[in-house]
């Protein structure tokens, strides 16, 4: 897929690859989070997706994660899933160094999402943000539609309050 920002590459991660993604949240998630969740939340939500395992278990079970490298040092990532045989896909996450925010890489890699997606036949790519996440509005520029409220139950008295948002990619499916 072209990128649209010198200086960055985006590359499907292998299994030996996850290791990144988990050095990527722990610097990443933390900040993201801290002002929308409650206490312990962060903690909970890296155990739940972030951990060794979970990664592995996550790719294993389809996940197709990217790994964003900017200036040469990885920066950010995404993963993506097939939800069912008619083309629907799920954004499951799209997380960017915050100190590479603002230069153009969080559009290129949804982009690049978009265009794999497109490229698999899908009809949509649906994604969930929290309600508070200022990304909401980035979505909505990169043309996703709310769909609905979604209040997801994940365990250790925790939810994620959230939009689900959705774009139509191939129409005619």
């Amino acid at each position: 897929m072209k990128n649209f920002v010198p200086g960055m590459e985006i590359r499907v991660a292998l299994k030996e690859d996850l290791w990144q993604v988990r050095e990527l949240a722990l610097i990443i998630f933390p900040f993201v989070y801290e002002n929308m969740v409650v206490a312990g939340q962060v903690e909970y939500m890296m155990d739940l997706f972030y951990t060794p395992e979970a990664l592995v278990n996550q790719f294993e079970s389809g996940q197709i994660f990217l790994i964003v490298n900017y200036q040469n040092q990885p920066t950010g990532f995404a993963a993506y899933t097939r939800l069912n045989a008619e083309g629907d896909f799920k954004l499951n996450k799209i997380y960017l160094d915050y100190n590479n925010q603002g230069k153009g890489l969080g559009r290129s890699l949804l982009h690049d999402v978009i265009c794999r997606v497109r490229a698999a036949n899908g009809r949509s790519l649906r994604l969930n943000v929290n309600r508070l996440n200022k990304a909401k509005n980035f979505y909505q520029k990169m043309g996703f539609k709310i769909v609905k409220k979604e209040l997801l139950d994940i365990g250790g008295g925790h939810y994620m309050d959230d939009y689900v948002m959705e774009i139509k990619l191939n129409p005619e499916k």
